[in-house]
């Protein structure tokens, strides 16, 4: 997510501060299961997909339709979504769907006590789990309100941050869990989108892997369209079609006569439910 939150000098300084990539988490034993009802049958999508800061408009994303992309990311809502989204409406999902695209709901929560930078909303220790219920309570009636329906997945965006910063980095895993949980109680599906070397590691790496989210959207910019040979850490996490992977940002390209500035993902997990 190239402009989203920061530019992408701004990501790369963030990521270099950050720490540089790591292959840990190995033996860490899978993802446990959060204990709620049984969800609707997961609508996988597994080849490319784009995101872009605003939601591409109707006529746009019908040129678009049948090239290198199968399905592309939206902004469904979160106090530190970047963009306005003019385009992103019910009914623009609807015909979206309806034309063959695959949606991937995106929600740009709050964002941890020592990241760099300001944001609109940031939790701390000691409101990070009832900000991260209220948030994902708000994602929910974000995705519903679009059409996107119950056992869709929602990604969480959580921006690069000090990893070596405990405390930081246990309120963020307080607040993971809090919006994950509450995602599965009202029968959504939990994702998350993070950076392979700070955002994305906490989760993989985490020792207690309750209430975390069950699909790993990595941020690692390395051009390469695969979820499996980068993967940095125990292979054995975020299997049978968990993972995506986003590998180019930046990228302006022009298919049917419509110009606009995409970030590249390897996509092999849950997308919305529409219709």
């Amino acid at each position: 997510m190239s402009k989203h939150r920061l530019s992408r000098r701004g990501r790369y300084i963030a990521w270099a501060v950050a720490g540089v990539v790591a292959a840990g988490g190995a033996g860490v034993a899978a993802q446990t299961s959060m204990a709620a009802g049984a969800l609707p049958a997961q609508k996988t999508y597994t080849g490319r997909a784009f995101d872009a800061c605003t939601a591409p408009s109707l006529a746009a994303m019908k040129a678009w339709h049948g090239g290198l992309y199968g399905a592309a990311a939206v902004y469904v809502g979160g106090k530190n979504r970047g963009c306005a989204q003019p385009n992103l409406t019910a009914s623009w999902v609807k015909s979206v769907n309806a034309t063959g695209w695959k949606l991937i709901p995106l929600y740009v929560g709050a964002q941890p006590p020592c990241q760099s930078g300001k944001s609109p909303e940031k939790f701390t220790a000691a409101n990070a789990a009832s900000l991260g219920a209220s948030n994902a309570t708000d994602a929910v009636t974000k995705a519903s309100a679009l059409g996107m329906k119950a056992g869709s997945p929602v990604y969480l965006d959580m921006e690069p941050y000090t990893l070596t910063d405990k405390a930081c980095n246990d309120a963020v895993l307080t607040y993971v869990r809090s919006f994950s949980k509450t995602l599965r109680a009202k029968n959504y599906r939990a994702g998350y989108y993070g950076f392979s070397s700070s955002s994305a590691k906490a989760i993989a790496t985490a020792t207690n892997k309750t209430d975390l989210p069950g699909n790993l959207w990595y941020a690692l910019w390395d051009n390469k369209y695969t979820t499996t040979t980068d993967w940095p850490w125990d292979p054995k996490l975020f299997t049978n079609h968990s993972r995506a992977h986003q590998y180019m940002v930046n990228s302006k390209e022009t298919r049917g006569g419509y110009t606009i500035t995409v970030d590249r993902n390897a996509w092999d997990a849950p997308v919305a439910i529409v219709g």
